[in-house]
């Protein structure tokens, strides 16, 4: 074969895949658009957010100067609970699939199962940027309305929450990666096991229980490090902007800790969706 002729080739694969994976992508956005009950769930992910975020706000009074409360992380406190509406959004974006059989028509109309797990990754990953950031910018807007009304002020050395500030920007946009992530992880194990109940018990354990478990350790130092691997723990370092040096793990570290999780359950979900009969 000549080198023109392996080029063509090469070439017409490329198109294909690149024409298998558009057609793809537009029918995982189809089948997501149109599940009203997952509409729903984005909708309640976004207002528990804001809603536990700006009660926590209402809550938690600064007296005086040198509170030590973390203003920022007060405002982003939701993410805590609209994570696990994420994880749920996530998991059914595919277990839903399995429970009605619509996995065998998605089978064969995408062959190639990777692009399948990929084209769920890439959609997921939009719609989450998307109501994670409406969350997130919603949170800090909620929390810059209440804080000074509870001693939050200038006066007490706490500014106006604001994204011009590089601590606060750096929590407001890891946040949305978390709840990215969080997502991902979601449908990992969701592509691994298959059974939306199973699914979500796992992930909202590895999210809740880890914690309850390092509280339940006496040892300071299995605690911090049981704190620096646990997937909640060591991804919400990314919210703090005070007393960084306190942390278990630095902000960026940790999220990356979370990614780490993330990208082990996709691992593991392509390796059985690839070998295994849908």
């Amino acid at each position: 074969m000549s080198v023109l002729s392996g080029a063509r080739l090469t070439s017409t694969a490329n198109g294909a895949w690149r024409g298998d994976f558009g057609r793809a992508l537009r029918a995982e956005w189809t089948k997501l658009r149109t599940a009203g009950e997952m509409g729903r769930l984005l909708l309640l992910a976004v207002g528990l957010t804001v809603a536990v975020g700006g009660g926590t706000a209402k809550a938690v009074k600064c007296p005086d100067a040198g509170c030590g409360q973390d203003a920022v992380k007060l405002a982003l406190t939701g993410v805590t609970v609209g994570q696990a509406v994420i994880a749920v959004f996530a998991v059914l974006a595919v277990s839903g699939e399995y429970g009605t059989g619509m996995i065998h028509t998605t089978l064969t109309a995408v062959p190639n199962r990777i692009t399948v797990l990929t084209t769920k990754a890439t959609v997921l990953t939009t719609v989450i940027l998307a109501s994670g950031t409406a969350a997130v910018l919603a949170s800090l807007l909620v929390g810059r309305s209440i804080l000074p009304g509870n001693g939050f002020t200038e006066a007490h050395g706490y500014a106006p929450l604001s994204l011009a500030d590089g601590p606060t920007l750096r929590a407001a946009v890891g946040s949305v990666l978390y709840l990215v992530l969080i997502a991902l992880l979601g449908l990992g194990v969701a592509t691994a096991v298959r059974e939306a109940a199973t699914a979500i018990g796992i992930v909202l354990g590895l999210l809740y229980l880890f914690p309850v478990v390092t509280q339940v350790v006496n040892d300071p130092e299995w605690q911090r490090h049981l704190q620096q691997i646990s997937p909640m723990t060591a991804g919400l370092a990314v919210q703090a902007t005070v007393h960084l040096h306190e942390l278990p793990i630095g902000p960026w570290a940790g999220l990356g800790v979370l990614a780490a999780w993330a990208a082990a359950a996709l691992l593991v979900g392509s390796l059985l969706l690839h070998r295994r009969d849908a």
